[in-house]
């Protein structure tokens, strides 16, 4: 009988919310945008909510100046508890300790310049370590009956080596994305022996684009600790992934859900309706509103 090769778990996730936020202004001209409300919590929460389901232990998180928001979210707030707890408001205390991290499970990195992705990663590599990792895009959120990392710690189990969330997207639209260029197509999975940073649509080798979650074998930090620089002038993450294809096993994985993106405010607007609409308790609540705001227009 074969047996399936066991590999070493992804115990921890890097979180890169170093940035400015500068779509978000005047919003985010103090509070940092990862804060920003998506429903009932902030969207650094949505990320480590998944990150927690698909089994991660270790929460890294690469930060910029002003951000000791984020930090104090995930701290035990004993004066909030106390009085909750003094007036028997037994429901809004579970809510303000279920985003409490337990000691010794909460690291926070800098990131002193605005460098790249690439870089925001390399600034976790001794947090790190010799292990394999999960990057989380904040951004980007998925609403999905399995979170799209836990669908992809459960592919890793069986493939091993570096992953990446893709999705297809319309030829029109690649423009906008990192793609990738399909070796083999395994359905759920699809082996990679190339990517291209937002190729313009003739150019583009496939309509699969890079979603914000990534499963890594350590050495991308060698490539990244070259500190090359590419588009934008920036230190992309991207550029140092080509550099393990060949080298390792690759592959792009179809996640099952639906992705949004917080990037930008449209998108931002469109993932608190579609997470008000999922909601058990505002649904169709929040259906009816839009309904009778459509009316009124």
């Amino acid at each position: 009988m074969n047996q399936q090769k066991a590999y070493k778990p992804i115990r921890k996730a890097v979180f890169p919310v170093a940035g400015l936020g500068t779509r978000f202004l005047p919003a985010t001209k103090v509070m940092p945008k990862e804060m920003l409300p998506l429903n009932d919590r902030p969207l650094i929460q949505h990320a480590w909510e998944e990150a927690r389901e698909a089994g991660i232990e270790e929460f890294i998180f690469v930060t910029g100046r002003r951000k000791g928001m984020l930090e104090e979210h995930f701290d035990c707030q004993f004066e909030l508890e106390q009085m909750l707890d003094s007036r028997g408001e037994t429901e809004k205390l579970e809510k303000a300790r279920s985003c409490n991290i337990e000691a010794g499970k909460l690291y926070l990195t800098r990131q002193p310049k605005a460098l790249g992705l690439g870089h925001a990663i390399w600034c976790a590599r001794e947090i790190i370590g010799d292990e394999p990792f999960a990057v989380i895009l904040p951004d980007d959120v998925f609403l999905a009956q399995k979170s799209c990392l836990a669908q992809m710690v459960e592919a890793y189990n069986k493939t091993g080596g570096n992953l990446i969330a893709v999705t297809e997207v319309s030829k029109e639209d690649t423009a906008r994305y990192g793609i990738v260029d399909i070796e083999k197509d395994n359905g759920n999975t699809v082996s990679i022996k190339g990517l291209v940073e937002k190729p313009a649509p003739a150019q583009a080798p496939s309509q699969l684009a890079i979603m914000g979650r990534y499963i890594l074998q350590p050495e991308i930090f060698t490539h990244l600790a070259n500190f090359e620089k590419g588009a934008g002038g920036e230190i992309q993450l991207t550029d140092a992934l080509v550099k393990l294809i060949g080298k390792q096993e690759f592959y792009g994985f179809r996640y099952e859900g639906i992705r949004y993106d917080c990037g930008t405010k449209l998108g931002f607007i469109e993932s608190n309706v579609a997470f008000g609409l999922a909601d058990p308790q505002t649904g169709a609540d929040v259906k009816e509103m839009i309904e009778r705001l459509l009316k009124s227009r």
